[in-house]
């Protein structure tokens, strides 16, 4: 399998460490999107969308990191990213859509790239701006982990789930940004503990070929 990927971006990000907690190797093609390699011809004859990441099973190629994570989960059950409830799946899903869908999109590079360009921001204005995004998820993100009194060192329970696999990369972006993530200690500490994990280790934005 191939996976097209750029090695700072945050869905790319996600689906090496869900591709590692499941043990699946890939052969890793690097997509510039520095050099906005992502709009040209050779990709987007990849991925119409011109967008990372996407991932060739030899079958059909594959794209958005939510659908690919799924595939993964159905294809490679075992270690599972999805507790056994479904009352329980639906928490930890709740957790990964607040990233997935309420903070990466906001902090993504197109949408920077347009604030920038068309609306004259500078790069305080940028980090203001994607501050305020992460600070209100991480918020909330925070207010329910510390309301689940079940909770281990992770989102859920003591094994990495589908909210780590999200959460990590975003707090890898916070970072980026200039968030001081001193305000949500929770976050912190599950950073940490996945942080000890080689299946994050080996995800890291600066570990991957075209860094």
């Amino acid at each position: 399998m191939k996976l097209y990927s750029f090695f700072r971006s945050g869905t790319s990000h996600r689906l090496r460490i869900a591709l590692n907690l499941k043990g699946v190797a890939t052969d890793y093609v690097a997509v510039d999107l520095r050099v906005d390699e992502q709009q040209g011809d050779a990709f987007k004859s990849v991925n119409p969308q011109q967008m990372v990441p996407a991932l060739d099973t030899g079958q059909q190629v594959l794209i958005q990191s939510p659908a690919i994570i799924e595939w993964l989960e159905e294809k490679h059950p075992t270690p599972a990213l999805l507790p056994a409830s479904a009352d329980d799946r639906a928490h930890v899903r709740a957790l990964a859509a607040m990233v997935g869908c309420d903070i990466h999109p906001l902090n993504n590079r197109r949408v920077l790239q347009t604030l920038r360009k068309q609306f004259g921001a500078n790069e305080d204005a940028i980090n203001a701006w994607c501050a305020t995004w992460i600070s209100a998820g991480f918020d909330a993100y925070e207010a329910l982990i510390a309301a689940d009194t079940q909770r281990g060192r992770f989102s859920f329970g003591d094994t990495p789930t589908l909210a780590d696999v999200y959460l990590i990369p975003q707090v890898e972006s916070a970072r980026r940004f200039k968030v001081d993530m001193a305000r949500w200690p929770l976050i912190s500490a599950i950073d940490k503990a996945c942080g000890e994990l080689e299946a994050f280790k080996k995800a890291v934005p600066m570990a991957q070929p075209d860094a």
